[in-house]
């Protein structure tokens, strides 16, 4: 799995590029901490349940079917968050599917459990760049910096830089429009 922050880059990044009238900051800041929400599934490994079962680490957490009750619950606090109910539970299934996609670019662990509760299969992406967190203080070592570096070069670098360039898009055509 990628750091469980550089799971809220990916969300803030984007809210950046779409600018605060399409993602409202309450709704940007709850899509940063959906995005880092499966990761709260580690909790299994102090209450006995084991990684590979389906409440394990990367497993209903990380599914398409919990990214959509996160939705769900979302649309119904959308005047709290400030946006269309059908907004924000577009952006928050988007921001809590992405935790898995990037979980699923990673070159370690179990995969992911992204079709579950139809399927137990733990899937990894074709292509995985992406090196996988140490959990816990083993994360503090060379192999931690290892990954960090991983993350910058995968993630972190490539989202700022979508960012500002939706950022600067979106400034550029807001200048080009007419004045009413």
């Amino acid at each position: 799995m990628p750091t469980v922050m550089t799971h809220a880059v990916v969300p803030l990044a984007l809210g950046w590029a779409l600018g605060s009238r399409a993602v409202p900051p309450r709704l940007l800041l709850t899509g940063a901490l959906v995005a880092m929400l499966p990761d709260a599934d580690v909790v299994a490994f102090k209450l006995g349940i084991a990684y590979a079962d389906d409440f394990g680490h990367r497993g209903a957490s990380h599914s398409f079917a919990f990214a959509a009750l996160i939705a769900v619950f979302g649309a119904m606090t959308s005047h709290w968050l400030r946006a269309p109910p059908w907004r924000v539970a577009l952006w928050l299934f988007l921001c809590a599917a992405s935790h898995p996609a990037l979980d699923a670019l990673t070159d370690g662990g179990l995969g992911v459990a992204l079709y579950w509760p139809w399927s137990d299969a733990r899937i990894f992406a074709p292509w995985r760049p992406i090196e996988v967190s140490p959990i816990g203080a083993r994360f503090f070592s060379a192999r931690g910096l290892e990954v960090l570096w991983s993350e910058a070069r995968w993630i972190v670098v490539p989202a700022l830089a979508l960012g500002t360039l939706g950022a600067g898009l979106r400034r550029t055509f807001a200048r080009a429009e007419p004045a009413r």
